[in-house]
């Protein structure tokens, strides 16, 4: 039976070779993610593990939790407290380190590493002054040694062309500063490998912009030879300030490689869902081929019972082949897949404008046994349905090829657990939107999307019989091909299926998206009266100063700044933001359902959005008991109260108000009105104005809108990127059912020529079989894909975003159903040409 099994694999090389395909893409993808999430983490990790070389210990400020309702931020350390460090017993060096957003601008005024990390951090020469930083050996000049003078990292060097000895500008919060380079340095630092870019400014110069005079955001501390980082971490602890802690070096690194697995598994596990998706889709086509093959293999199976094998040994040689089949996939998936993560670690490269860290390509024993595991493991599964069916079918019925086809009965079980999965799936989707609940939307998803499969073989008869009326245009190709593609239910549906798939979630994703960006255009315009915002290019803090020199503009009519503090509003930890309340109300188009902006500019007063307000039942005149930031208490009055959205919610209060209880006054934004609206001209005066700040952006509410529509877009690209390893494979499905079915069908094929239909009409019938069945698998998957779309919709409206509505893009949508038409057309070139060009007399005497 190992013989026997053996040898009709290598008898169907051709008909096998669209099932090793489909697992190989499948398995390549698997592979691939494994291969390149697993090279990414090392690399970074012996980037980081270089760049803690020099740390045995390192004193840190501890973190708040969101939660913790401690509101005034954590204390810096001081000079005392390094001082402390460089005496401990054991202690060799110390370094005080300060670090924080920097940004820099090539030569074109775009600012460099964006995306990346754009870090500015300290040249710490010793307690001195006069020695050297070992985190920063120079290539070229010297470190800065001056409030006017910094030094690059060699990347950022080597991209923006700088030297030694040029100016250029730099921002940290918001003012452009002119620095000229006195050096370029080396750094083993992950950000700068990735193509983010750090920039060092003299110890005095960087605490005064990254921290304040004086403190230092870490310590860090080298050992003495004979010190164990232990020991030296037990003598730090005895000179840790409040609410600090002593880390050591080796501690450091873990939980950096811990950080750098966490932001590479959510990229690691979306990519291979996507495999899995694939994967999914190849079983259809595995199911179909080995369903077929069993078919065409149905009377020497019969001759192989009645000599004296058993129904086990049939199903074993069946699985033989699978896994015959399976295992050579997998190989190549191996293969394709080490290229792939190739492909993707340079494409990581060129679209970031970075590069990884130098390292090898990891290609670890267990992705090696993963990968082959699972393509052997699908690939038998699939087969094993059609090897328990062979070994059925009763010797004698077999051999006289008068097997019944699937019984009533069968029929009736299939399309009633059918029925049962598709409502009780569509009942737990419909349920999840009332209830906000979204793993039972995932699980209804699930159901409705298994049923709908498992339905499809009842649903192929009516909807191919819909396309009658055109097919008639084609005359007797037409007929044929639609007889064809409800011939055999099973295997249609099991071909239209690999392609509804994809498309289902083509279809649901483009949907939300639409709904999406429709919502935030209506949030954009409806709640801002204003012509620009201005923040941040990374989300930090504005200084002041930009403000100051915003009003200080002819162009701007009025503007209001949007700054934050945390704060314990009726016992609850909640954010207060303030705003110019006397300007406040010509920017912004909010909805009142009670009072309005009148009298925020006063002083301790506030409005509340809907959701605040519903919660402790305020309302116009409500007393408002407040814990400031800085520990003192107040009370606000709610002068009105208003429908919140993603934009702008929660407390509003004037920043006269607010101002005083803050540790540091910083703007998360500025609205701007301008005297002549927004206008090309209007946005270019203000970057001038700002002098054209690689680290400021202008928006007005176009490009509010069309910044999140663009994070929309590459997602929504990347997804359809990856969704097409699934569509490739739903046409390999197509090709191999056409081609299986043009064999079966050679007698069939032969007699039609023989009675007069001319070869182009018997590629057209194979053709117009291909479309058909492509079609069905579209419509299907794009109605899905709809109603997945609008429930996951409701669920997203449901949680916050109000301006959400069903928006049917239906361009795109008439795209898919073009892409799946294509997807017919092209499956059905090489059968139908087979099929054209086949012998009529050799075919008429075909088994």
């Amino acid at each position: 039976m190992l013989r026997t099994a053996l040898r009709n694999v290598l008898a169907h090389k051709g008909r096998l070779m669209m099932t090793v395909l489909a697992v190989m893409l499948g398995v390549a993808f698997v592979a691939g993610t494994l291969v390149f999430t697993s090279t990414i983490q090392e690399a970074y990790n012996k980037s980081s593990e270089k760049g803690f070389d020099h740390v045995d210990v390192a004193i840190q400020p501890i973190k708040r939790d969101a939660d913790d309702e401690k509101l005034k931020p954590v204390d810096n350390l001081d000079q005392r407290t390094l001082d402390k460090a460089a005496a401990l017993p054991g202690t060799k060096s110390v370094i005080g380190i300060v670090s924080g957003f920097t940004g820099i601008a090539d030569k074109k005024g775009s600012l460099v590493g964006d995306g990346w990390g754009t870090t500015g951090a300290n040249y710490y020469a010793g307690q001195d002054g006069k020695g050297t930083d070992p985190r920063y050996p120079m290539k070229q000049g010297q470190p800065p040694r001056n409030a006017n003078e910094i030094a690059i990292d060699a990347k950022t060097a080597d991209r923006t062309g700088y030297k030694v000895g040029d100016t250029v500008p730099v921002s940290v919060d918001g003012p452009v500063r002119e620095q000229k380079v006195s050096g370029v340095f080396t750094t083993d630092d992950g950000s700068v490998q990735a193509g983010g870019s750090l920039v060092l400014f003299d110890n005095t110069t960087a605490q005064k912009l990254l921290a304040d005079p004086g403190e230092y955001t870490e310590i860090q501390l080298s050992a003495a030879a004979g010190t164990s980082q232990a020991k030296l971490q037990s003598e730090a602890e005895k000179i840790l300030p409040p609410e600090s802690k002593a880390v050591t070096g080796q501690k450091l690194a873990d939980d950096q490689s811990k950080m750098i697995e966490a932001q590479t598994s959510g990229m690691q596990t979306a990519m291979l869902a996507f495999a899995g998706i694939s994967l999914f889709v190849g079983i259809f086509i595995i199911a179909n081929t080995f369903t077929m093959l069993v078919a065409q293999r149905t009377k020497e199976l019969a001759l192989m019972r009645a000599v004296g094998a058993t129904r086990r040994q049939v199903t074993r040689s069946v699985l033989i082949e699978a896994f015959s089949v399976g295992s050579v996939a997998s190989v190549a998936g191996l293969a394709a897949g080490v290229g792939i993560a190739v492909g993707l670690r340079s494409l990581l490269g060129s679209v970031g404008g970075g590069e990884m860290p130098d390292g090898p390509l990891v290609v670890s024993p267990g992705t090696v046994v993963t990968t082959l595991v699972v393509g052997v493991l699908v690939t038998v599964l699939a087969a094993w349905l059609p090897a328990r069916r062979a070994a059925r079918i009763p010797p004698v019925a077999a051999m006289g090829s008068v097997h019944a086809p699937a019984t009533t009965r069968s029929l009736v079980l299939r399309n009633t657990l059918g029925a049962i999965l598709a409502g009780g799936g569509a009942a737990l989707v419909v349920g999840a939107i009332s209830g906000d609940d979204s793993k039972m939307m995932g699980l209804g998803a699930a159901l409705l999307l298994i049923g709908v499969f498992v339905l499809t073989p009842l649903l192929s008869r009516p909807m191919i019989a819909a396309a009658a009326p055109v097919l008639k245009l084609f005359k007797v190709s037409g007929k044929l091909a639609r007889l064809n593609a409800v011939r055999t239910p099973r295997r249609t549906a099991a071909t239209a299926s690999a392609l509804m798939i994809g498309l289902t979630l083509i279809t649901g994703m483009t949907v939300i998206a639409g709904g999406v960006q429709h919502a935030i255009d209506k949030m954009a315009t409806g709640s801002i009266k204003a012509d620009y915002a201005i923040s941040m290019a990374n989300f930090s803090t504005l200084s002041p100063d930009v403000e100051k020199r915003l009003d200080a503009m002819d162009e701007v009519e009025v503007s209001s700044p949007f700054r934050t503090s945390p704060a314990l509003v009726e016992g609850d930890k909640e954010t207060l933001t303030g705003v110019n309340g006397s300007t406040i109300s010509e920017l912004t188009s909010l909805e009142f359902t009670e009072g309005s902006w009148k009298g925020v500019s006063e002083g301790n007063k506030a409005i509340v959005d809907t959701d605040m307000a519903d919660k402790h039942g305020w309302k116009v005149g409500s007393k408002v008991d407040v814990a400031y930031e800085d520990g003192k208490r107040g009370a606000l009055t709610v002068t009105g109260v208003y429908e919140g959205n993603q934009l702008i919610k929660g407390i509003q209060m004037d920043t006269k108000t607010l101002d005083p209880h803050m540790s540091k006054v910083a703007d998360l934004q500025i609205m701007v009105k301008t005297t002549d609206g927004a206008s090309d001209a209007m946005k270019q005066t203000l970057e001038k104005g700002l002098g054209n700040n690689p680290v400021v952006t202008v928006q007005d509410k176009q490009d509010i809108s069309d910044g999140i529509a663009q994070v929309i877009s590459i997602l929504l690209n990347i997804l359809y990127g990856l969704l097409a390893m699934a569509v490739i494979v739903a046409v390999l499905g197509v090709v191999n059912t056409l081609a299986m079915s043009v064999f079966e069908r050679s007698q069939e094929i032969g007699m039609l020529r023989a009675i007069g239909l001319d070869r182009p009409g018997i590629k057209r019938m194979v053709r117009l079989e291909s479309l058909v069945i492509s079609l069905f698998g579209g419509v299907l998957g794009i109605g899905l894909g709809v109603f997945f779309g609008w429930s996951a919709g409701e669920l997203i409206a449901g949680a916050g975003l109000d301006t959400y509505e069903l928006v049917l893009p239906w361009g795109r949508l008439a795209l898919f159903l073009a892409l799946a038409a294509l997807v017919g057309v092209l499956a059905a070139l090489w059968p139908a040409r087979r099929a054209a060009k086949m012998d009529m007399l050799a075919a008429i005497k075909a088994e």
